[in-house]
């Protein structure tokens, strides 16, 4: 679709709501303090010592679980963004954090973010599959145009997420923010609701057990299943 084409009888989107997504490996679930902070800051605190996991979030770290616990208890309030615990199915304990976040339902709009995986979760499949669940609810529940991704541009880690999980890169944004008192330029990246059927028979095939090891390894990348 090009610059000024007619989107026919388009009607806008409903709001993602507060409820569960199922996948094989995790299930997504509304976020809560008293269900979920407290399995994730131990999880922290054990994995990630120097709390790199918050160096380009505009939080944290937290040096104790109450403030962990206010943490997740005022992410839980917010309505937008949206949050949700991200729970290993395998052990039901809660391994991370993702949000949908500015959440525009008249244009199909929305961004996914304020993402923050523990590293139990960091580099897994469930980790691809907890993205995979977020863009299916996006595009084939509710019907959006267009889902985003944003992040500092410094942080090459999240950019190479983006892109393997399909997302196209649009440029950088310079001087977008001010966060923990630093300049932060933001690099922008989208996918696209026509794009989305490559990009969910991809995940697909990825997540299928078949294209892993019996040590776990993936047979074929992502962009190449």
């Amino acid at each position: 679709m090009g610059v000024g084409d007619v989107v026919e009888n388009w009607q806008g989107c409903a709001a993602p709501q507060r409820i569960a997504h199922d996948g094989r490996l995790v299930r997504l679930e509304p976020l809560d303090a008293e269900r979920h902070a407290e399995a994730m800051f131990e999880a922290h605190r054990s994995g990630d010592p120097d709390g790199r996991i918050w160096d380009y979030l505009p939080y944290g770290p937290y040096d104790s679980l109450d403030a962990y616990r206010d943490h997740i208890a005022a992410q839980a309030a917010s309505s937008d963004p949206l949050f949700f615990a991200i729970i290993d199915k395998a052990s039901g304990d809660a391994v991370g954090v993702a949000s949908f976040l500015r959440i525009e339902p008249p244009q199909g709009v929305i961004e996914v973010g304020h993402i923050c995986y523990t590293p139990r979760l960091q580099r897994t499949p469930g980790a691809t599959e907890a993205m995979a669940l977020m863009a299916r609810h996006v595009f084939d529940d509710l019907g959006y145009r267009r889902y985003e991704w944003k992040c500092n541009a410094a942080n090459d880690a999240s950019r190479r997420a983006a892109e393997r999980l399909g997302f196209t890169f649009e440029g950088v944004f310079r001087q977008h923010m001010v966060v923990k008192g630093r300049n932060r330029d933001s690099a922008w990246f989208s996918m696209l609701d026509h794009e989305w059927p490559d990009r969910r028979r991809k995940f697909e095939a990825w997540l299928d057990p078949g294209n892993f090891d019996a040590d776990g390894r993936q047979i074929e990348p992502l962009g190449k299943a």
